[in-house]
Formats: C-alpha cells, structure tokens, sequence
C-alpha cells in the first residue's frame, strides 16, 4: 500500500508540476516579485495537502513565536526534500533559498525558479561567488525576504549529523541579521533517496534568534550546530540511540 501511495504521489508531480510550471510562466510577467512567489507557493502548499490525505503525512511547528519580525537568516537541519518544498508554504515571510546557478536549467522546476527572487551561487565566479551572494542576499533582505540555507549542505540520513559548513553564518555576520535555527525529523517520513513516503508527523522546531553582532562565523556555526544537533535528539530521540551509543562507547576506550 505504501508503493501505491507513493506511486501516486510521483504521478501527481508528474501531472501537477508541468502545468502549474506553465501556469506561471503565463502570468509572472504581468506580477510583481512577490505575488510571483505566493504563486509558486500555491505549489508547495498543494504538495503538503496531497502528501498529508495521500501518504498521511503530517506536520506540527514548535517555537513559531521565534520568528523575528525584522532580517533573518534561517539555518535548517536537511534530511530530505520535504523540508525545501515545505518551509515555503509554513513561514510567514517570503523565503529566499540560496542555490546552485545550475538549477535554473532544470525543466519546468528550475525555470520557474528562474522567474523568482532567489540567491543563486555561480561557482565559476571562484572567490567573487560569495560577494555575488552577499549582495544578492541584502537585496533580497531589504525586500522583506528572509534567506534560507541548509549548513550541512547536503540531505543528511536520520540519525547522522553532517559537518556544519559557516556559510550561512558568514553571510549573517555579513549582513548583519540574526540566525535563525531550525529542526525537524522530516527524514522520518520522506527518507533521502527513497522512492517510499511513509505515514507520520513531522516536528519542526524552530530555536530562538541568535545575534550575530561581534560574533566570529566559527562561534556562530557552533552555537547553531549546537542547539539544532540538541533539539534533533529530543524530537527524534530513537533515530540517535545507537549513533550516541556507539560515540560513548568509544569515548570510553
């Protein structure tokens, strides 16, 4: 039952994606830069619908009091693509994610993405790549946006922790906005890799701002890395029982 229901989600994307994709293409010329972006996430919100009545998964926020009302730069645990598609549609503010330069040329997703005000790395640009971002991040900042990015870089499986990369702090510390940092155990129920969805609730849990100001990118990495990697082991206590296990152990060697 669950191939099914999962079969019937990637035919969903398949039937729903293109079309909206077009949809957009159709009518972002004639909309400004945000009610662009509340279109696309039109799409997101859609997923989420489909995803909790078909594959039965579902969510809850903690913290969403968190949230500041000025500048902020969200730095999120990422274990799978349920978090990407999601954060859109659950915060408040328009989210502008930073990507590779690369995405753009994807079919349908990536020119869609194209048409929004997002923050995109060109690594040909070598060392001036970060100066494009921290230029392309305060606009879209003064704009009303908050920046979104994911410190490990990459989707981690449940129970790992990857290596905090200070990006993400660098760019805070850059433009002077607190960091945001934010938890959840989406891996759970949407598995990296995995064409399988399986049923669930989802915990976001979003941690109290933390200032940038006099702060190196190093301490501010550490004290995101910190508070993120500690929630993760209350929310989803199970996942790191043998991965804490095992690090005690050798510890004690």
């Amino acid at each position: 039952m669950r191939f099914l229901r999962s079969l019937l989600l990637f035919i969903y994307f398949i039937v729903y994606t293109m079309p909206y994709a077009t949809a957009c293409f159709i009518a972002f010329p004639f909309m400004n830069a945000t009610r662009r972006y509340w279109m696309a996430v039109g799409w997101c919100r859609s997923t989420l619908f489909v995803a909790r009545h078909l594959n039965g998964i579902r969510y809850r926020i903690e913290g969403m009091e968190n949230l500041p009302n000025g500048p902020a730069v969200l730095l999120a645990k990422h274990q799978s693509a349920w978090e990407t598609l999601a954060f859109p549609a659950l915060m408040p503010q328009p989210l502008c994610y930073v990507f590779k330069r690369e995405l753009l040329f994807v079919p349908f997703f990536g020119w869609a993405l194209g048409m929004l005000k997002m923050v995109h790395i060109n690594r040909k640009e070598g060392k001036n790549a970060f100066t494009s971002v921290i230029r392309q991040g305060k606009q879209r900042m003064a704009e009303g946006a908050w920046v979104i990015m994911f410190p490990e870089g990459t989707r981690i499986p449940v129970g790992k922790q990857g290596k905090y990369k200070t990006g993400g702090p660098r760019f805070a510390i850059e433009t002077g906005a607190p960091v945001v940092p934010i938890a959840h155990n989406a891996g759970r129920v949407w598995p990296r890799n995995s064409f399988i969805k399986y049923p669930g609730i989802v915990t976001v849990s979003i941690g109290k701002p933390i200032e940038t100001t006099g702060l190196t990118p190093d301490e501010v990495n550490t004290r995101v890395q910190t508070w993120i990697e500690t929630e993760m082991r209350r929310i989803d206590p199970e996942a790191y029982r043998e991965t804490d296990g095992a690090a005690a152990k050798a510890a004690r060697i």
